[in-house]
């Protein structure tokens, strides 16, 4: 199909050549005529490997055509292929111009004896290769565009698996280590009793995790701040991580201003995150959240009396979430050892209008 639209593209172009000729009563239509007609049009056919050379092999030919027939209009597919050899060859603009306009003198040389007028050098040598330079700008251009939207849809991939992992890490991590605390509860629990209430507040972080997964399925086409907690149900989560060797205390200080809605997510995450690796990684038997809001942000801190050789030392995926979250929105995340012992997480989120 390539070689057969080729071929109709030179035949075409030569069938033009030399019935613009003939209309114009410039020449009869004769062998010549048709001969000159297609010799000029065959080197369409090397246009894109060898665009140059096309174009110089067409203008040698139009100026046998011209001594020839002294009228033709083939000398219109020469200007076509010097605009090809520089929309196909731009970095040599200026020698396609330099052989364009020898070809015109040339031109000017067989027909009349003497160069030809300011005019005609512009329209036959200059107007061919500005436009041919015109339209690779025009396609760079697009191809840029269209390279820039493929890479922008990746980026906008790339943070929607980001945002789904975190989440799944997040809020289905969570509830199993909670889970997993409180069964191990209910196996030293000393009666009945004990044991039925760590039973029942098993089932409730079951049902919490398949809500927040059904929730997090449903809003994956929806905006990422729906749906989720924020630091109105830390008390909560205090009381689902606490036990009888663990007891964890909120405080909160400052303005009571209602928090953006990614702040207020954010800071339930980084507590839950915090609180989590409390209950896998450290023995703390104390564990103290503080929440300090004023007009420039929030700062979050989360102390606990565990030895901090427990604590992790690597930078592991839950607390890469955190950092990554905190970054979205302008925060600084800092982890490691408490001067008073322990371990301790110190965040801060700026406030809506520091943050975008």
């Amino acid at each position: 199909m390539h070689w057969l639209r080729e071929a109709l593209l030179v035949a075409g172009a030569a069938t033009v050549a030399a019935l613009l000729t003939a209309l114009e009563g410039r020449a009869p239509i004769d062998v010549s005529l048709l001969a000159f007609s297609a010799g000029v049009s065959l080197p369409l056919l090397v246009r894109r490997a060898l665009p140059l050379t096309a174009a110089m092999t067409s203008a040698v030919i139009a100026l046998a055509g011209m001594a020839h027939l002294h009228r033709w209009e083939g000398m219109l597919v020469t200007m076509v292929l010097f605009c090809a050899a520089v929309y196909h060859r731009p970095r040599r603009p200026g020698l396609v111009l330099a052989v364009s306009t020898c070809w015109v003198v040339g031109i000017g040389l067989v027909i009349g004896g003497a160069v030809p007028a300011l005019t005609t050098m512009v329209i036959m040598s200059v107007a061919p290769v500005a436009t041919g330079y015109a339209l690779r700008l025009h396609r760079d251009r697009a191809e840029q565009t269209l390279r820039l939207r493929r890479a922008e849809a990746e980026r906008v991939l790339a943070e929607e698996r980001t945002w789904l992992a975190r989440n799944v890490h997040d809020s289905v991590g969570h509830h199993l280590t909670a889970i997993r605390l409180q069964a191990a509860a209910a196996r030293r629990a000393p009666g009945d009793v004990s044991a039925q209430r760590t039973l029942e507040t098993i089932s409730d972080l079951s049902l919490s995790a398949l809500t927040e997964v059904r929730d997090l399925l449903r809003t994956l086409n929806e905006h990422p701040a729906a749906l989720q907690p924020g630091i109105a149900d830390l008390e909560r989560l205090a009381g689902r991580l606490s036990s009888a060797g663990r007891a964890i205390t909120m405080r909160r200080s400052g303005t009571g201003g209602v928090l953006p809605p990614a702040v207020d997510h954010t800071a339930y995450r980084v507590v839950q995150e915090a609180l989590t690796n409390v209950v896998r990684h450290s023995n703390a038997t104390a564990v103290t959240v503080l929440l300090r809001q004023d007009d420039r942000g929030l700062r979050i801190e989360v102390l606990d009396n565990g030895a901090p050789a427990q604590a992790p030392q690597v930078e592991g995926h839950g607390i890469r979430g955190m950092r990554e979250r905190l970054l979205l929105l302008g925060g600084t995340l800092s982890v490691g050892p408490a001067e008073t012992g322990g371990w301790r997480v110190l965040a801060d989120l700026p406030s809506e209008r520091n943050a975008w």
